[in-house]
């Protein structure tokens, strides 16, 4: 039985890894793109995407917890980042600087 707990816990902790490494990549690139892309792209201004990307990592890093209600919520705020926001900003900016 101590084999399956840790297991799970093996996988429980990659999950996090991969979840805060997503978290980081999200609010990284924020930071890293220029502010009047935002607007032009038909998206929220910076600050605002660096706000909300910075709160959804804090659930994950801070409680180390994957499985709760706000973690949720980050890891979609960060998808949502990464999926609609990162693209159209980056087709009016062109690519980061890194």
């Amino acid at each position: 039985m101590q084999t399956i707990h840790d297991i799970e816990n093996g996988l429980l902790l990659v999950v996090l890894l991969g979840v805060l490494a997503l978290q980081f990549w999200a609010l990284v690139d924020c930071i890293l793109r220029k502010a009047p892309a935002f607007p032009a792209a038909g998206k929220l201004t910076k600050p605002t995407w660096i706000l909300l990307t910075a709160v959804a990592v804090a659930p994950v890093a801070f409680l180390q917890d994957v499985l709760n209600l706000l973690s949720y919520i980050g890891i979609i705020v960060s998808c949502v980042y990464l999926a609609d926001v990162r693209p159209a900003v980056r087709e009016i900016s062109g690519p980061s600087r890194w």
